[in-house]
């Protein structure tokens, strides 16, 4: 067990009815409520997702994207609930090419997906919950109604894009620059249009006549009214509209899909498809197999070493190989095979970092710049489990304040998601109509026995898929708690091409947080890691929650860093 300084440390908690961890302190009691009120996990989970998109306007909104993973104790099952909007179907290769726009811009209206959280959380809700959409917004309205106090964070990212907000969105700056200032940490922001929004959806009468509203009604034709005639300068430097239209809007429909697995020892590991990253979580274990890895010391420099050239690999594959499999035919079974695995780890040298983008085969296009400036997005997340053996994780993510115009009337903003498609045709990942870009959002659910037992994510973009397999390790191999396997210092390399505009990679570059030792950061520069060390508790955010099935006692524990995550039990 390793062992940290009190004052750096939380404990883990634990119910008897259910646990709840997510990003904020609020969403998480948002799910506790529902917990109290008989709600099972997926309730719970619902109610956190839809709160999130308030209190962390600057991590997700409604408008943005939700993968989720799910186990039913009733199916016995884990299920995948895409929860990534899909293209316009004016987003073809040809129309960029015509406009001689060479890259998806991060922020605008341009990139807009369509928007995926609502129907997300409504097929999780319809599928699997038992309470009613009332019932699980209601701590979200609140919210939004009565308004959430500015953090440190929120208030740094407002500050940060003020300017933009007063010159070029006003539906933004009557929000969140009230009285046309930037708002104070601890000052009281209310959401008034977006808790008329959810009100409207809460009170619809039935889940279908909700999804029915958003999708074809009175808020979709807002969406297309306000995207069609506010032209938006984007990171290009040139105005651009929305893409989406009435039809995009009407044809949308979540995917209920099977999870992509392997196993670790008696452990299964699922994870959402190659329409995101997180088969790259699946390709490091695959890799990771060959190791001894508890005989190398945690965060030793072999360990770290070893970790980071797994990740530069198997992140090299995501670059060459992903995509959405409803489009292109993509190898998950060859790239997740153990032959695979085993003539890749040839590629490891414990001698030397490698320097050089390794795919599997052929080379990856590295799309550059247009122009510097894009704001950088992040996150949020949410995991639930209740004794009967429910389990959720949910990565709710875009529509950030200062990547899209808030839409006039309705509170929220699109996500921008469209930035990660390539413009290279051929590519797995090419844009095309109806098609979803390859994202970053990665939940992970592990079963054992065919029971859910483990349940974690974190808010992070490329690095999510590095910083969860830590925290995997850390619990599988070196035992430690829920907690103390969060609160572990991390790593990550940028080695690979961002999944963001403008697409940069960094080659050999490792970033390792203060706490792990002189010594360790002096050997890994030795072997030829770029490596830059950052402050103690300043990456990563993940939370979790695991169930004891011998004693049916459910635990969660949220990290420390940044100071908004929280678990509860009951």
């Amino acid at each position: 067990m390793l062992t940290l300084p009190e004052s750096e440390t939380r404990p883990v908690v634990s119910g008897v009815r259910g646990c709840v961890a997510s990003s904020h302190y609020l969403a998480t009691e948002a799910g506790f409520q529902i917990l109290t009120k008989g709600g099972n996990a997926i309730d719970a989970a619902v109610a956190s997702g839809f709160a999130l998109h308030v209190v962390e306007p600057h991590m997700n909104s409604i408008g943005g994207e939700c993968p989720i993973l799910v186990y039913s104790a009733r199916s016995r099952r884990t299920y995948a609930i895409s929860g990534q909007g899909t293209a316009p179907r004016k987003a073809t290769l040809d129309y960029f090419e015509k406009n001689r726009i060479k890259i998806v811009p991060g922020d605008g209206l341009l990139p807009a997906m369509v928007p995926s959280s609502f129907d997300a959380w409504v097929t999780c809700l319809s599928k699997f919950g038992t309470m009613t959409l009332k019932e699980v917004m209601a701590p979200a309205i609140l919210y939004a109604q009565n308004g959430i106090v500015v953090n440190h964070h929120l208030h740094a990212k407002i500050r940060q894009h003020a300017r933009r907000f007063s010159s070029e969105w006003p539906s933004t700056a009557k929000i969140f620059l009230p009285n046309g200032k930037v708002p104070k940490v601890g000052q009281v922001i209310k959401q008034s249009d977006l808790a008329r929004t959810l009100r409207n959806l809460a009170k619809a009468g039935s889940l279908e006549k909700a999804r029915e509203i958003f999708y074809s009604g009175t808020i979709a034709r807002r969406i297309i009214e306000f995207i069609a005639n506010h032209p938006t300068r984007d990171s290009t430097g040139t105005l651009h509209t929305g893409l989406i239209d009435t039809q995009d809007m009407a044809e949308y429909q979540t995917r209920l899909e099977e999870t992509v697995t392997v196993d670790w020892k008696d452990l299964k590991v699922h994870k959402c498809g190659a329409w995101s990253q997180a088969p790259v979580f699946l390709q490091q274990l695959r890799l990771l197999e060959g190791f001894e890895l508890t005989q190398l010391g945690h965060n030793s420099v072999d360990y770290v070493h070893i970790i980071t050239e797994a990740a530069k690999l198997a992140f090299a594959d995501r670059a060459a190989f992903y995509g959405d499999p409803l489009f292109s035919e993509i190898p998950l079974g060859h790239l997740l095979s153990r032959g695979y695995a085993r003539e890749r780890r040839r590629l490891i040298d414990m001698r030397r970092a490698s320097l050089k983008l390794r795919p599997g085969e052929g080379t990856v296009h590295v799309e550059t710049k247009i122009k510097s400036g894009k704001p950088s997005g992040d996150t949020s997340h949410v995991d639930a489990c209740d004794s009967e053996g429910n389990m959720v994780s949910a990565t709710p993510s875009g529509g950030w304040i200062y990547s899209s115009p808030i839409i006039e009337g309705l509170g929220f903003a699109l996500g921008t998601r469209g930035e990660m498609f390539s413009l290279r045709k051929g590519h797995p990942n090419c844009i095309a109509p109806r098609k979803r870009p390859r994202t970053t959002l990665s939940p992970t659910l592990v079963t054992s026995n065919n029971l859910p037992v483990l349940a974690f994510g974190t808010p992070g973009g490329d690095q999510q898929d590095q910083w969860t397999l830590q925290f995997f390790l850390n619990v599988t191999e070196f035992h430690m708690d829920l907690q103390s396997a969060i609160d572990s210092a991390t790593f990550h390399t940028t080695h690979f091409p961002s999944s963001f505009y403008p697409r940069q990679a960094h080659p050999g570059e490792l970033h390792l947080e203060d706490r792990i030792t002189t010594r360790v950061v002096g050997g890994l520069r030795r072997r030829g890691h770029k490596v830059v060390v950052e402050g103690g508790w300043s990456n990563g955010k993940v939370t979790a929650v695991c169930i004891d099935h011998s004693s049916r006692v459910t635990s969660a524990a949220a990290s420390s860093r940044m100071q908004s995550a929280y678990a509860l039990g009951y």
